[in-house]
């Protein structure tokens, strides 16, 4: 496993670095600050309260050191987060500044979801001979991006062709100062920050790829996209929020990706972390 966890204890205001390195730095998932309200600490199955409140100072704070006191010229606050040193997100809620009616960023935010970022190398080794497409489901929370980033990884490196990773929300690999936080593989080509369906068509297009790779199946453009990918020929890697195969069958957007087999292979991840293999 691994995490930069010193820098996310660089994100956070100093009165509150100890308390949290000392109960999160094995196993905390997530810090919620809201202004009034005392930071939060997430854990897989509980959290716990630490007994200061939170400020607009410890808003401003943290938002400042994630993005070097440019707030503004990070790419990604239009869609409400940040990235910070080591891949830690930082996602955003306040008062939104719109322009022709899209969201162009959060002029006073009021609280923030800082996300630990952990990177688990081998935790997919068992599902990298697979060599048809793989749909990985499971509910927030779950590990499905951490378990595609290293599917990812094993399938660029073992010599089953290249992968084109289309990051949308740029949380596969994510960035800093230019460079992915974590490793890719060496048969691996990152489009990040555009729309799945325009960065399907694009690699297919351009890269000529083996298998592309996306994250949350959440619109019927994604899903027709891959539709679309699966009929040149090319495998896929993906996942969709979902509890069960059962579940995945009746939500309307997954049913014409089951009609015509474009995944048999499914991957069900559970709130413990652990996984099984279903074939559909």
């Amino acid at each position: 496993m691994k995490c930069a966890w010193q820098a996310y204890l660089n994100l956070l205001p100093h009165r509150i670095r100890q308390d949290v390195d000392t109960l999160g730095k094995d196993d905390l998932q997530e810090l919620r600050l809201r202004i009034g309200q005392p930071p939060e600490l997430v854990f897989q199955s509980t959290y716990k309260y630490l007994s200061q409140e939170t400020t607009k100072n410890d808003i401003a704070f943290v938002i400042n050191a994630a993005s070097e006191y440019s707030p503004w010229a990070a790419g990604t606050v239009g869609q409400g987060f940040i990235t910070g040193q080591g891949g830690h997100r930082i996602g955003i809620c306040g008062v939104c500044t719109v322009f022709d009616g899209k969201m162009t960023g959060i002029s006073q935010p009021t609280s923030l979801c800082i996300r630990v970022s952990r990177d688990f190398y081998g935790c997919a080794q068992k599902a990298a001979n697979i060599q048809d497409s793989i749909l990985i489901i499971g509910p927030p929370g779950s590990g499905k991006t951490t378990l595609l980033r290293d599917l990812i990884r094993q399938k660029s490196n073992s010599g089953q062709g290249s992968v084109a990773v289309i990051d949308e929300r740029e949380e596969i690999f994510p960035l800093y100062k230019g460079s992915h936080c974590y490793q890719a593989g060496e048969r691996s080509d990152i489009l990040a920050g555009c729309r799945k369906a325009d960065g399907v068509d694009a690699v297919i297009r351009s890269m000529n790829p083996r298998w592309i790779a996306v994250d949350e199946i959440t619109a019927q453009s994604d899903a027709d996209a891959l539709l679309q990918a699966g009929w040149c020929g090319v495998h896929l890697l993906a996942t969709a929020h979902a509890g069960s195969v059962y579940d995945l069958k009746t939500r309307p957007i997954y049913q014409q990706l089951i009609r015509y087999n474009l995944f048999t292979n499914v991957i069900v991840l559970h709130r413990d972390k652990s996984w099984t293999l279903e074939r559909i």
